[in-house]
């Protein structure tokens, strides 16, 4: 899987839990929580979407490497099978 597939991925979680955002707006190493004014319910239903997709458990020390969308890919891609 590419990053660019994994992006789209991202994305179309991320305006599930955002609607009224536009992630491919989001600059890579801008705070996606901030940016799309996501609630820590919502950023938690967000990874467990992308893990039921991807099949990558992120444990929740993890979390902070999903603050940007640059972190996030890089972590999913790392793991993605």
């Amino acid at each position: 899987m590419t990053d660019s597939d994994i992006k789209k991925i991202i994305f179309a979680e991320l305006a599930t839990v955002a609607p009224e955002g536009d992630p491919s707006a989001l600059s890579p190493t801008a705070n996606v929580r901030e940016s799309l004014d996501i609630d820590s319910y919502d950023f938690l239903q967000f990874l467990v979407a992308l893990s039921e997709k991807l099949g990558v458990e992120v444990p929740e020390k993890d979390y902070a490497k999903f603050s940007t969308l640059e972190g996030m890919v890089q972590y999913l891609a790392s793991r993605v099978h």
